[in-house]
C-alpha cells in the first residue's frame, strides 16, 4: 500500500519539475537566441521479485512444477532525470538594428554540432550564447544587452570606438578602416553545452570547443548583420504539453488521495468488532 502513495507522489514531483521547465521554455518564447529545454523522464531502476525459499511450485494434484524462482518485475515511480537545451535553428527576422547580429548555422560535419558567438562574463570567463542581441556601451565596446564583452576572434573585446561598423556573413567586423574578425566557436557535442543564467552556456568538463571554426573543413555559417535569431520554442506545442503535464498531475493526486482513503479505512474499519 505505501509503495502506491511513493509511485503516486515521484510522478506527482516528476511532473511539477515537467511544468517549471516548461513554463520557463513559454517565458522566454520571444527571447532572441534562446533555446528551449527538453525535459527527459526516466523510471526508477525495477526490482526483480523472486519467489523465496522453494525451488518449485506445487499444484493441486501433487505435481512439483520446477520454477526459476523469478516473479516478475515491479516499478516504483519515474522522475525527470534532467532538462537538456535543444539546438534547433531559430527563425531569424530583419530588426534594422546596426547592432543585432544573427548566427545562422548551415552546416557542421557533427550530427549534435553546434555554434555560438564568445563572450565575457563579469568574472573575466569565457561564455558562449546564441543570443544575437548586441549593443555598444559607453565605453565604446560591443557588448551583450546585460552588458558582457562580444570577443573578437583573439579572445579581446571588440572597441568600436562608439562609431557605426559593418559586418560581413564570414564575421568580419570592420570600423573606422579597423577589421575584426568577429569570435565564434563550434562544439561538435552541444550536449556538453551547460546551460547558465542569462542566455549563456558554458562547457562541460569532457567538452570539447573550437575557436574560430571558419577555417574548420564542413563547418558552414553565415553572420546577418540587422537580423536576429528567434528562440526556437513552439508556443503553441508548449501550451499543448502543459496542459498534458497539468492532467497527468492531477491523476497522480487522483491516485494518491484514493490510496490515502483506503489506509483511512484500514486502521478505522478492518477489524472492528461489532
Amino acid at each position: 500500500m505505501l509503495r502506491g502513495f511513493y509511485t503516486a507522489a515521484a510522478g506527482m514531483m516528476a511532473n511539477q519539475r515537467m511544468q517549471e521547465t516548461l513554463s520557463n521554455n513559454m517565458a522566454n518564447a520571444y527571447t532572441p537566441g534562446y533555446k528551449a529545454d527538453q525535459g527527459t523522464m526516466r523510471a526508477f531502476p525495477e526490482l526483480l521479485i523472486e519467489r523465496m525459499g522453494s525451488k518449485t511450485i506445487p499444484t493441486k494434484n501433487g505435481f512439483k512444477i520446477p520454477d526459476g524462482g523469478h516473479v516478475g518485475s515491479l516499478n516504483t515511480g519515474v522522475y525527470m532525470q534532467e532538462a537538456i537545451p535543444s539546438f534547433v535553428q531559430g527563425d531569424v527576422k530583419e530588426t534594422g538594428v546596426g547592432t543585432d547580429l544573427a548566427l545562422v548555422q548551415n552546416a557542421v560535419p557533427d550530427e549534435s554540432g553546434s555554434l555560438f558567438f564568445r563572450v565575457q562574463n563579469e568574472d573575466g570567463e569565457e561564455r558562449y550564447t546564441r543570443n544575437g542581441n548586441f549593443t555598444v556601451d559607453g565605453e565604446g565596446f560591443l557588448t551583450t544587452n546585460l552588458g558582457y564583452y562580444v570577443l573578437d576572434g583573439n579572445g579581446d573585446p571588440i572597441d568600436t570606438g562608439g562609431m557605426e561598423f559593418n559586418v560581413s556573413q564570414t564575421g568580419e567586423l570592420t570600423v573606422d578602416g579597423q577589421a575584426f574578425t568577429l569570435g565564434l566557436s563550434y562544439t561538435p557535442d552541444a550536449s556538453q553545452m551547460v546551460k547558465e543564467a542569462n542566455d549563456l552556456f558554458r562547457l562541460s568538463e569532457e567538452g570539447d570547443i573550437i575557436v574560430n571554426p571558419g577555417a574548420e573543413e564542413g563547418v558552414g555559417y553565415s553572420i546577418l548583420q540587422h537580423h536576429l535569431e528567434r528562440s526556437n520554442v513552439d508556443p503553441n506545442r508548449t501550451m499543448t504539453e502543459m496542459m498534458n503535464t497539468y492532467r497527468s498531475f492531477e491523476m497522480n493526486q487522483r491516485v494518491l488521495k484514493a490510496y490515502d482513503q483506503s489506509m483511512q479505512k484500514a486502521v478505522t474499519e478492518i477489524g472492528r468488532i461489532r
